[in-house]
């Protein structure tokens, strides 16, 4: 009697855990699948809460702060909330569509971050191996101790140390961009010839990469947080250890895996009629069309040109919905649609704080980590949100944020520059956050 008792509990105990494991196991298959929309009520979330979201966007149209936007949400794997709106400048001022292009910029880093990580996995390097080791030029570098505005000459001295793979990732080597200081940082870069972001002229980026190893540092490797040119080295980088362009290494193994479909570096003339205009502010703060339109598409950037830069920190075009598909990758720890690219412990090093106590400027109370910013406690308690938030943003004021505690992934795509009123993307983040009820 006592073994038949112990062996029914025993299947009964086997029944209920083998139920639990499948039940994972289904929910963890469909966090790998492709996305599908959902009601908010699936996944914890109150559809009236987030209808506030609305609001937020068309509070701003109606100030003329922007002229439209695509936002979209995802909790659980799942889309909640998707809409375009105001007009994109395409043609005559037409509706926004939720498939159109933007030009990403910055949020080009997280991907080309992860293109170079998934040769950490396969063993090509360490991360704390030297840059100079894989890209020789980068041997010996030197910090800029004297500038003279005038003539934009300069002296410099021997750098503490060289620059390793792991600073280039989280923007600690030294390398600066441009525009960070355009009389000295901007005039010392064009005189090397090396531009600050992607571009339609004949260049490619080993060319411009050997040139910028050549070009002083802002400060010794591992000194500070610098926000600059680094992603563009990882993005060369990328091609020397797998012997692809950047652009055929992430179309072969991310986009085309992941069903990016949308997103490239380069793209023919026709798609023009997808390509959201580049707005501008005026001085009273209020959006108008870009007067001198190839300005801002960066020399016809990026349907037309010589099509040869590929940048690793600007040079990607995208669509909400393709973007969300990366963001769910890093949610689901590195797989989406059936395709592993990373693994998860890859993902956890890449969200982790790779800075220590520096900061990143900007007042941030955020960390950095190897492709993405990293929420803190610190910075969790500012705002609605969560302490190991991942995100960054395009200067052409795109944004996205990964929620992993919260399983919320967000994609908002603007197309303004320059743009005074970026605290929208905290306004829609109190928006989405508000709108968790379970």
């Amino acid at each position: 009697m006592k073994h038949f008792t112990f062996s029914l509990v025993f299947l009964i105990l086997q029944y209920c855990l083998g139920n639990h494991f499948l039940a994972a196991q289904a929910s963890y298959q469909s966090l790998s699948q492709e996305l599908r929309e959902a009601k908010p009520t699936e996944v914890g979330m109150s559809a009236e809460r987030l209808q506030r979201l609305d609001n937020v966007v068309e509070d701003y149209m109606s100030k003329k702060w922007l002229p439209g936007a695509t936002v979209i949400v995802a909790r659980q794997g799942k889309i909640v909330y998707h809409k375009a709106f105001g007009t994109s400048g395409i043609g005559n001022d037409q509706a926004m569509k939720k498939d159109d292009l933007f030009r990403i910029m910055s949020m080009t880093k997280p991907i080309v971050s992860v293109a170079l990580m998934m040769l950490y996995e396969e063993g090509k390097f360490l991360l704390d191996d030297p840059l100079h080791r894989y890209i020789p030029e980068f041997k010996s570098p030197t910090v800029l101790k004297t500038f003279n505005e005038k003539d934009t000459t300069y002296t410099t001295e021997p750098a503490k140390g060289d620059i390793t793979i792991r600073q280039i990732l989280s923007h600690t080597s030294g390398i600066a961009y441009g525009f960070i200081d355009a009389k000295k940082w901007g005039a010392i870069l064009a005189k090397a010839k090396v531009p600050d972001f992607a571009t339609g002229f004949k260049l490619t980026i080993g060319d411009r990469m050997k040139l910028l190893a050549k070009v002083p540092l802002v400060h010794n490797p591992g000194e500070k947080w610098t926000y600059g040119l680094n992603t563009d080295v990882c993005g060369y980088l990328v091609e020397v250890l797998s012997g692809m362009s950047l652009s055929d290494f992430c179309e072969k193994r991310i986009f085309q895996p992941l069903g990016m479909n949308d997103t490239h570096f380069f793209y023919p003339e026709s798609a023009e009629n997808r390509l959201v205009h580049v707005y501008q502010e005026n001085k009273e703060g209020k959006v108008e069309k870009a007067k001198d339109p190839n300005e801002y598409k960066r020399v016809e950037y990026p349907t037309k040109g010589a099509k040869t830069y590929f940048s690793g920190g600007s040079g990607l075009c995208s669509t909400a919905l393709d973007y969300l598909k990366f963001c769910q990758m890093v949610m689901n720890g590195g797989e989406f649609n059936n395709q592993r690219l990373l693994g998860r412990k890859t993902i956890e090093l890449m969200g982790s704080n790779q800075i220590g106590d520096l900061p990143m400027g900007w007042g941030s109370q955020e960390k950095f980590g190897l492709g993405f910013s990293v929420g803190n406690e610190r910075s969790a308690t500012k705002k609605l949100g969560s302490a190991g938030r991942l995100g960054w943003g395009g200067a052409l004021a795109t944004n996205f944020w990964i929620d992993p505690k919260e399983k919320v992934a967000v994609v908002i795509m603007l197309q303004i520059y320059p743009f005074t009123h970026g605290d929208i993307f905290e306004r829609i983040e109190n928006a989405v956050y508000q709108s968790i009820v379970d």
